[in-house]
């Protein structure tokens, strides 16, 4: 995945959105009683084509969710979008999660499940055919997600790379 680097994005100067993808409560019992942590996955978005997402652990509900959004400010990429669609079918995986991500005509809308709608909802999709294949640990869901929408690529990457005309790209 050596385009995946590429493709991140400074958050500065960025209007983003935050949604919180995951909420879990931890419980660690000790001699004292009971201690409890949050730990919030969260996705930010700027709904244009990039999004980010990040892990917050705290003992505060709001400080994980605060530590969740600075950790996905720093994980922005940038995804190309097609009419509010993605360009191909992809495929995505990471660790026990696989997701598979389709273009779809315009009018479809997002027909993807839970964490997943999070994030293509937060990087600006508005037509796509998603499936969840594999593990439904949210977490994982999420960064096969974003690897699947980062290893994406445009019209105009594909014909740099081959040495070509952007026309022969699809008359080829």
């Amino acid at each position: 995945m050596s385009d995946f680097n590429s493709k991140t994005v400074k958050s500065s100067d960025l209007e983003l959105k935050d949604t919180v993808v995951h909420l879990n409560r931890v419980t660690k019992v000790t001699k004292g009683g009971r201690t409890f942590t949050f730990a919030a996955i969260v996705v930010v978005g700027d709904g244009n084509g990039v999004v980010g997402h990040g892990l917050g652990k705290s003992k505060e509900v709001q400080e994980a969710i605060a530590k969740g959004i600075d950790d996905a400010k720093k994980n922005l990429v940038k995804i190309p979008l097609r009419n509010g669609t993605i360009p191909h079918v992809q495929e995505g995986r990471y660790a026990g999660a696989q997701v598979l991500l389709k273009p779809a005509a315009n009018g479809t809308g997002v027909i993807a499940g839970g964490s997943m709608r999070a994030v293509l909802e937060s990087a600006g999709i508005t037509d796509v055919l998603a499936k969840s294949k594999g593990s439904s640990n949210p977490q994982n869901v999420v960064k096969a997600t974003i690897l699947a929408l980062a290893s994406l690529r445009d019209a105009a990457a594909v014909a740099r790379q081959r040495g070509i005309e952007l026309d022969k790209v699809f008359n080829g």
